[in-house]
């Protein structure tokens, strides 16, 4: 059996192995990257940051940039449309301890694509040229590029947009293979993550239904990829690292986590939420959590009831414990 586990070199940066969380707004915070950093993951990605709002001096944008030390190798995630506010912002930010920049060209919700950015960039080759080169030439620290398929399901560009990306300094590319047009619906191709593989001499991170063990050997093997991006499957499930780890290395399913360990994980979330955001905030936060750590669980859809109505940390740990009782 091929082992293809690996550890995978960005830049200057050396992961200890090519598994990677993906950027997902409202998922990858600081407390959730360091239960899948602590799970395996070779390099985590920090929710995606508008370079406009910390041009401005957004407040709410603080929250969303800071890191800890423990959860390092991590990747800061910025997005825009205008080259000169972000390779701005990129120089501004570069002190802050990040080990990589990555530049958002796929996030395909309405409100940041109907501003010409995240995946609506895929439209437009020579603005993506510009904000890359700029971006490249403002910092120091590598930097990468995250896109989908394309913007529209039968104009497929991704390799056109990886060959400028690797023309223009990126030290990467990651694809999602799916177009925007498709959003997250029906079946990612993996055949042009292998094609964009086989344009690129940069590392290519392959993105798009990995689920488990099986499915991220599978999409290693058929693409040739370098690297995988985990995105959605890992809610509510930071030990899918650990499991597919297990997997690429013996061809075995690794055991699920016990119903104590899911139990103590929440609590240690909710925990971490509480001391970052504040009861109000932290709560609320952990709602949605919940209800993909318990999908499945007898009862849950009657806890995820339960759970929305709750309004203090100490009535969210007691429902915790109760739906988990030994």
């Amino acid at each position: 059996m091929t082992v293809v586990v690996r550890k995978l070199q960005i830049g200057n940066v050396v992961l200890d192995n090519n598994l990677i969380l993906a950027p997902m707004a409202g998922v990858s915070d600081l407390p959730f990257r360091l239960l899948c950093h602590e799970q395996g993951a070779g390099l985590v990605c920090m929710e995606m940051v508008s370079a406009k709002a910390v041009f401005y001096g957004n407040k709410n944008t603080e929250g969303l940039m800071k890191i800890d030390p423990g959860e390092r190798p991590v990747s800061f995630q910025l997005f825009g449309s205008d080259p000169d506010i972000i390779s701005g912002i990129a120089k501004k930010i570069e002190e802050r301890p990040f080990d990589i920049l990555d530049l958002n060209m796929g996030c395909p919700v309405p409100k940041v694509v109907n501003n010409g950015e995240g995946s609506a960039l895929l439209k437009n080759p020579r603005l993506v040229e510009e904000i890359i080169t700029k971006t490249v030439r403002a910092v120091k620290k590598p930097v990468t590029v995250k896109i989908r398929k394309g913007f529209y399901d039968q104009e497929p560009n991704a390799v056109e947009i990886a060959r400028i990306a690797e023309g223009c300094g990126a030290a990467a590319v990651a694809v999602h293979g799916r177009s925007r047009e498709q959003y997250y619906a029906g079946q990612a191709d993996w055949n042009i993550i292998a094609r964009v593989k086989e344009a690129v001499s940069i590392p290519v991170i392959g993105n798009g239904d990995v689920t488990d063990g099986p499915s991220a050997r599978a999409l290693l093997e058929q693409t040739g990829c370098d690297g995988v991006m985990v995105g959605r499957a890992v809610r509510g499930n930071p030990w899918i690292f650990r499991e597919i780890l297990h997997y690429l290395h013996t061809g075995q399913r690794a055991e699920r986590p016990s119903g104590a360990e899911v139990r103590d994980t929440i609590l240690r979330h909710a925990q971490m939420e509480l001391e970052l955001k504040g009861e109000y905030t932290a709560v609320r936060e952990m709602r949605k959590h919940i209800a993909w750590y318990t999908a499945g669980y007898p009862y849950s859809a009657a806890f995820r009831r339960t759970i929305n109505e709750m309004e203090t940390f100490e009535e969210l740990g007691k429902a915790v414990k109760n739906i988990f009782v030994e």
